[in-house]
């Protein structure tokens, strides 16, 4: 079995098990998905999800946000961690999004990445989920539960995207990623996989 054609059965396995494939965090915008993603780092969604509300009442948009008090913005994401790298990066990216791109979040991975704190984890992200283009999104679960498979062999987040988007379907990529995220909570969990609950069993070269 070639690594595209067990990426297509792992594509369909997941499909079943996992029908809705959503992005856990809540936005109504682009910019704020930008924002709640920054946040994320190091810091679970679901805690995110309970510091957004308030920062959003208050920033609603990136041209608010380019004019927050960094003070003000990191006591409202204190809680997230690394507060103050993130208040910063948030403000900076809100006002390069409005000097460079015409206030509009961008639709691309070159230009998502010259905004201050997103790498191409949250630039793909925003590609796929908000522009609904073919993305994929290297977080932790994805690269982990990918080398398990043997879709690949590297713990590289850039090699990893670069590899599954040459075997993965394109217009599946993006629910793809976000199926193995919530696989990996649920079922292919680190240090204790439940391999007799797993659907990718049959096609796993690490199944116990």
């Amino acid at each position: 079995m070639t690594k595209k054609e067990r990426a297509e059965l792992c594509v369909e396995a997941l499909k079943k098990e996992y029908p809705e494939a959503l992005c856990s965090l809540q936005y109504s915008d682009p910019f704020q998905l930008l924002v709640a993603t920054r946040l994320s780092a190091q810091c679970t969604d679901a805690r995110v999800n309970l510091v957004t509300p308030d920062l959003f009442a208050k920033y609603p948009t990136a041209e608010k946000m380019s004019k927050a008090n960094l003070s003000d913005v990191e006591n409202l994401v204190h809680s997230c961690g690394f507060y103050h790298a993130k208040a910063k990066d948030i403000i900076g990216a809100a006002k390069r999004i409005l000097e460079n791109f015409d206030g509009k979040v961008p639709d691309n991975i070159d230009d998502l990445t010259t905004l201050p704190g997103v790498g191409r984890k949250t630039a793909n992200l925003i590609v796929g989920d908000v522009y609904k283009k073919p993305a994929v999104v290297a977080d932790t679960h994805l690269i982990r539960i990918s080398n398990l498979l043997g879709l690949v062999d590297t713990k590289d987040p850039k090699k990893v995207e670069l590899e599954l988007k040459k075997i993965l379907p394109p217009e599946e990529s993006n629910d793809f990623c976000h199926r193995m995220v919530l696989h990996g909570r649920a079922v292919c969990i680190a240090r204790r996989p439940q391999c007799d609950k797993c659907c990718l069993y049959e096609y796993c070269k690490n199944r116990k």
